[in-house]
């Protein structure tokens, strides 16, 4: 830590000049309302500052997450307001500030940070690696022909409207039944449902307040929906828009019929959906994906902390038994050779990662093995980038296979 910049936690007088930091870097305000919400989720014992005489020139913090990574789920350090002063760029702050998180991390005794990237070339160079990508999906009117796989059960669930906080219980716990089935996704507590849900006129973009669509059958709730809508007119003709928030469903029919309702409502020229995950079952479901306009880009960052804490923390799709020599300059204790064994996803119990001092199967970046972790990422991509080096022929195909999880990993949730 620079001794000119000293770094320590905030107290909770001090949230308001906190948020002073962030709302500079990021070009934006801090409404009073989004404030006090997000008083209601900080952790001031995770949460710093750093300073220059007795002004604060950079933030950081970080929240107490449950992962579900492949095959089970892990805690980790959920990173987020990262900011420096525009007037203290370029001193050094902010590496300071991420070396303190990393470190807060590991005395908490979580293996794995994660972020969300304001600007994705910061990053890598603390060792996180790119693990989950969403896409932005615009359906416009009459582009929203469903096709439901044969396989599917052909009963329709029901579908009603309601409103998000009276039939808040009932979707917290099917968000919870959906949680473990896919890596990426954060287990939430009360107050992240709160944030959420929250529906002031500051969190609504010009848009209606929150509405919800669930959908039912004989077993009870099988999905639901949560959106905004904005009307619209152009040239007389009607050309409103819904915006997607969440869709969660435990069915292809669920599914289906919630996706189907959005695209069907009267006066609706749009239905847009941030934040879907690239496996998305729409795209499949829709008689022409081209018609969704998906647009990818990168979501959930993923830096390993301890190293085969981490890695025995995951389950793995196949057998596998590979040496390799991790570069991680900034946490020698990460770096050096690690003999990764298990005997396949039934045997998930036995996973290993020792020191070695056999000879290397693989040479791989801490960035890479990041981007790895929880399934989604192509480490044939990344070796033909030059973050992995293949020394035992074979090796690399074994890792990836391994690796690897079907679904893709997906954070529905921004932080």
């Amino acid at each position: 830590m620079s001794a000119s910049y000293p770094i320590r936690t905030i107290t909770p007088d001090e949230f308001e000049a906190f948020g002073e930091v962030p709302g500079q870097a990021f070009l934006e305000d801090w409404p009073p309302e989004d404030r006090e919400l997000e008083r209601r989720v900080t952790e001031f014992d995770r949460t710093i500052a750093a300073f220059d005489g007795g002004q604060m020139v950079g933030t950081a913090g970080a929240y107490t997450f449950r992962l579900t990574v492949p095959g089970g789920a892990a805690d980790v350090a959920g990173i987020s307001n990262v900011s420096v002063l525009p007037s203290h760029r370029r001193r050094g702050i902010l590496t300071d500030m991420m070396r303190h998180e990393i470190d807060d991390a590991r005395q908490h005794g979580e293996a794995v940070a994660i972020l969300f990237a304001s600007e994705p070339a910061i990053y890598g160079r603390f060792g996180f690696g790119l693990a989950t990508w969403h896409q932005r999906l615009r359906i416009g009117r009459g582009d929203g022909r469903l096709a439901v796989g044969a396989a599917a059960d052909s009963k329709e669930p029901g579908l009603r409207s309601a409103s998000p906080a009276k039939v808040r219980s009932d979707i917290v716990k099917l968000f919870d039944a959906a949680l473990p089935g896919r890596p990426g996704m954060l287990a939430r507590s009360d107050q992240w449902w709160d944030v959420l849900l929250s529906d002031q006129p500051t969190r609504r973009d010009g848009m209606s307040p929150l509405r919800c669509s669930l959908a039912e059958d004989d077993q009870g709730l099988q999905g639901y929906a949560l959106y905004r809508t904005k009307p619209s007119w152009t040239d007389g003709v009607a050309d409103g828009t819904i915006r997607l928030s969440e869709l969660i469903a435990l069915t292809p029919g669920a599914t289906a019929a919630l996706w189907a309702d959005l695209f069907s409502r009267d006066l609706v020229g749009q239905v847009v959906a941030d934040r879907r995950p690239v496996d998305d079952p729409l795209l499949a479901m829709l008689a022409d994906a081209r018609r969704a306009q998906p647009k990818v880009s990168d979501a959930l960052w993923v830096r390993l902390v301890d190293l085969p804490a981490a890695l025995v923390q995951r389950t793995y799709a196949s057998a596998v038994d590979v040496v390799i020599d991790v570069l991680d300059p900034s946490l020698p204790d990460n770096a050096g050779r690690w003999r990764l064994s298990c005997g396949g996803p039934g045997d998930a119990a036995i996973a290993q990662c020792e020191r070695s001092t056999a000879p290397a199967d693989l040479v791989v970046t801490a960035q890479a093995l990041g981007a790895a972790y929880l399934g989604g990422a192509s480490l044939g991509q990344l070796a033909a980038a030059g973050y992995l080096s293949e020394r035992a022929p074979g090796a690399l195909a074994r890792l990836a296979t391994a690796m690897s999880w079907d679904p893709r990993p997906w954070c529905s949730m921004m932080f």
